[in-house]
């Protein structure tokens, strides 16, 4: 099986030595993605949990547009939050994207994230 990285301007470059998203077969593996703007690198939303959600799914769906799918085609997302008294708010506007194929989903309080960011989404989609 081939394995292919892909890579988009419309969502934040890696701060690491990762991809943001690997292409194996059909299926797509994303990097999780927090509230960074693309194109300045800062984080967007300030304490605002439901704008910070907002620009993780942009991010989300850019990266998986450019590796063939979309979020349509989410099968299973995992959600850090650093405060689960966020976590109605998070899923209010995750639902409004979600909103007729509900992935698979796990969501999981973390200490602290990248940037000081408040939620952190990562996905695995298909391609057809």
């Amino acid at each position: 099986m081939d394995l292919r990285s892909t890579r988009t301007d419309r969502a934040p470059a890696p701060v690491g030595p990762y991809s943001q998203a690997i292409v194996a077969g059909d299926f797509v593996f994303c990097a999780g993605q927090i509230a960074l703007d693309p194109t300045t690198g800062e984080l967007v939303g300030g304490d605002d949990i439901r704008a910070q959600t907002r620009r993780v799914l942009d991010n989300l769906a850019a990266v998986l547009v450019e590796s063939g799918s979309g979020l349509d085609r989410v099968t299973k997302t995992t959600v850090f939050l650093t405060d689960l008294a966020d976590f109605v708010a998070m899923n209010e506007v995750y639902g409004e994207r979600f909103a007729s194929i509900k992935p698979a989903r796990s969501t999981v309080p973390v200490g602290a994230l990248p940037r000081g960011a408040k939620v952190e989404i990562e996905c695995i989609a298909v391609t057809r």
